[in-house]
């Protein structure tokens, strides 16, 4: 009979010798089984679950995390404002996919915001005292410190994205390249030709290459890329607003437009209907994530799909393949751990 109080009939807790007793194993196979290690055969596995289930044994995490110099704890540092977090799609379809990927875990999720320098001091603080066993880095710029300090601190980390071509943590990106290729070879296709760029961030390095992209797929079919019809943008709604207004001014015949985001193309189409401009007729519009914005916009956006919840579970998966493996997170040359998920473009009445 299951006791689900997890105490004795003498009204203590059982205790792993019990289960142990119980299930005619020694005590190391039953923490092996608590703990999931696979080297355990399916029959001793099912009598320990057994025991544990005839005692009502629950195991002491508290304690096995001190002993084993664990917080079971992985913060999520996102180094952004709170009300850009909330406000992009992005980051809350990256929240999904990691708090998946951890429901089957016994790890607690911490969610830390690191926008201002008092708010990145106070993390420093925090990291420098190992209250967590391991972080995830969302939104990284290239100038950011916060990796470098990881390392320092040889905590465990993953960050959504590379700083660089060079980046020597771990990461999970999308195909940005191939994205912003895909989508200019979209509009190519549909006889577009001044096709204008709004970037995201630069100091982001998924933002440049998507720009690379850009300019490779107009160079491939025999265009080079007009400095005029590539604007600065900074992900936000209003970004995509000042950069459309900034193209209309220099390149007012253009007739398509790649935004590197979905948000920043909900900007640019309200300047282009206060403009006149028909969607898609006069002016085509490409997006970038494929978010519920794009799905939802008058006419419906096409945009690179890029998985991001499918990226927020491999950064878990590769997190706690670091934590486990008890080793730096900054490896060299080959032994690096990159991992690029393939893109994919989703055509709608905007293009």
């Amino acid at each position: 009979m299951a006791v689900s109080s997890g105490r004795s009939r003498g009204g203590r807790r059982p205790t792993l010798e019990e289960v142990a007793a119980r299930a005619g194993v020694g005590r190391g196979t039953v923490s092996r089984v608590i703990n999931g290690s696979p080297r355990v055969s399916d029959a001793t596995r099912a009598a320990v679950e057994a025991a544990v289930a005839e005692l009502g044994y629950v195991p002491n995490t508290a304690a096995r995390a001190l002993a084993a110099n664990r917080t079971d704890a992985i913060a999520l540092v996102v180094p952004e404002s709170e009300t850009r977090f909330f406000a992009e799609p992005y980051f809350s379809d990256m929240l999904k996919g990691v708090g998946a990927e951890l429901s089957d875990t016994e790890m607690q999720l911490l969610l830390i915001f690191a926008g201002s320098d008092k708010e990145r001091r106070r993390l420093a603080e925090y990291l420098a005292a190992h209250r967590v066993d391991g972080v995830l880095l969302v939104s990284v710029h290239a100038d950011d410190p916060l990796p470098d300090l990881l390392a320092q601190l040889e905590i465990p980390a993953v960050i959504s994205g590379p700083r660089s071509a060079a980046e020597s943590l771990a990461s999970v990106d999308s195909d940005n390249y191939g994205g912003g290729r895909s989508a200019v070879e979209h509009l190519l296709a549909r006889g577009r030709r001044e096709i204008a760029h709004i970037t995201g961030r630069l100091d982001v390095y998924g933002a440049q290459r998507r720009v690379d992209g850009y300019r490779e797929a107009l160079r491939d079919a025999g265009h080079a890329a007009d400095e005029q019809l590539i604007e600065p943008g900074d992900f936000t709604e209003e970004g995509g607003r000042r950069a459309m207004t900034a193209l209309l001014a220099r390149r007012p015949g253009l007739d398509a437009v790649f935004a590197g985001s979905d948000v920043m193309a909900a900007g640019a189409r309200q300047v282009l209907r206060e403009q006149g401009r028909r969607i898609p007729e006069d002016v085509a519009l490409v997006g970038y994530d494929d978010s519920a914005i794009a799905r939802h916009m008058d006419p419906p956006l096409t945009s690179v799909r890029q998985p991001i919840e499918e990226m927020g579970r491999r950064m878990i998966d590769l997190l706690l393949s670091e934590i486990a493996d008890s080793r730096p997170t900054v490896s060299r040359g080959p032994e690096r751990r990159q991992v690029v998920l393939a893109t994919k473009l989703v055509e709608r009445a905007s293009s």
